[in-house]
């Protein structure tokens, strides 16, 4: 079952999308908000697999609302969801380590869809979105010294999380304990000057990716 908190400011959406997400057998709603202030305290007390998060808000915005889960509790995925397509925002959404971006004018069938994804611990990232993330780390991630830094498992491990493996998938995987691959991850986020298992996936992609001219 998969476990969704829903944050809104307008109470008729929230409901209209409870309503489409209550209709499928594998996903639970748990939690809504319509406030940011709400969403940090509830999203702790509830610990949902995924949150749906809007945008724009009346004491904030859902980009903060996901940087401060993502550091408080990195196994919430994180979806962002906005009426309006800013290519300023979806950067600044990836950059906080959500897994997704979607518009509300997406299909119910699209959404669904892409809860199920982020929850298997997969990405919804566009092609041209990954490269101008790369472009943006690129000064502080492209230095040779840093990758030949990382130990052998932690390079499988990094191509794993590539690959949108969860740490539950790579410790099966590599047969290695799920608290065992936390650390492991922990330790070449650090090294690669990184905080979120999105920006290691966007950096392992572009350093394994052919030259351009």
């Amino acid at each position: 079952m998969i476990r969704v908190f829903l944050l809104d400011d307008h109470e008729l959406v929230r409901r209209g999308i409870a309503e489409l997400l209550q209709a499928e057998p594998d996903i639970e709603v748990i939690g809504e908000a319509g406030t940011a202030a709400q969403t940090r305290t509830r999203i702790a007390a509830t610990q949902p697999d995924v949150a749906i998060l809007d945008v724009h808000l009346p004491d904030g915005n859902g980009i903060d609302v996901c940087r401060d889960v993502r550091s408080h509790h990195p196994d919430v995925k994180c979806i962002m969801l906005t009426a309006y397509d800013d290519d300023d925002a979806l950067f600044s959404a990836v950059m906080a380590g959500a897994s997704g971006y979607v518009l509300k004018d997406i299909r119910g069938a699209g959404l669904i869809d892409s809860i199920r994804k982020v929850a298997a611990g997969r990405t919804l990232l566009e092609p041209a979105l990954t490269r101008r993330v790369t472009r943006e780390m690129r000064p502080e991630t492209s230095s040779d010294p840093r990758v030949s830094s990382l130990s052998l498992r932690e390079s499988q491990i990094l191509a794993l999380i590539a690959d949108g493996l969860t740490n539950r998938q790579i410790g099966i995987e590599l047969s290695l304990a799920e608290k065992t691959v936390k650390n492991y991850v922990s330790s070449l986020l650090s090294k690669l000057g990184l905080q979120r298992r999105t920006q290691a996936a966007i950096f392992h992609l572009e350093s394994n990716s052919p030259a351009q001219p």
